[in-house]
């Protein structure tokens, strides 16, 4: 139920504001405070830094990857490891990105591509991912977080 209830905050969020809102609101102080966040989530990834991963991310995370749903101690224990792996070897650069705020919540939306070669394998794919992050007395933390690739 709590997964629902994110689910459907996220889109009304993302509907209420909509891109046109997201793009006017790039140089306000709080957006750059949301991007720091999720490219340092993303620099962590590539550098292979766990702990820095990890401590981005809302001890309530839910993320999406691969068809499947993971918690924090799921992500931790199984697809953290692959992902550091893939971050390190394929680069990935942000084709666009917006960021939606209402109050203490804030979506981040990119579309990215990644190139380059993991475990023997070319890659060259093209990705979109969302972030839903929310603001806790430690400062912005990653709640949810669902890619796709094709």
């Amino acid at each position: 139920m709590k997964r629902l209830k994110l689910i459907f905050a996220t889109m009304a969020v993302i509907a209420c504001a909509g891109p046109a809102h997201a793009q006017n609101t790039k140089n306000k102080p709080r957006d750059a405070e949301i991007r720091k966040v999720v490219e340092g989530f993303s620099r962590a990834l590539a550098a292979g830094d766990s702990t820095a991963v990890l401590a981005l991310l809302h001890p309530d995370v839910v993320i999406y990857e691969g068809g499947h749903a993971e918690n924090l101690e799921q992500y931790r224990s199984g697809h953290l490891r692959s992902d550091i792996a893939f971050s390190a070897a394929v680069p990935r650069s942000t084709l666009s990105d917006h960021v939606v705020l209402a109050d203490r919540m804030a979506t981040y939306v990119s579309e990215y591509t990644a190139k380059g070669t993991f475990r023997n394998r070319a890659i060259d794919s093209h990705g979109t991912e969302t972030m839903v992050l929310v603001k806790t007395p430690a400062g912005w933390k990653i709640r949810h977080i669902h890619w796709s690739s094709r």
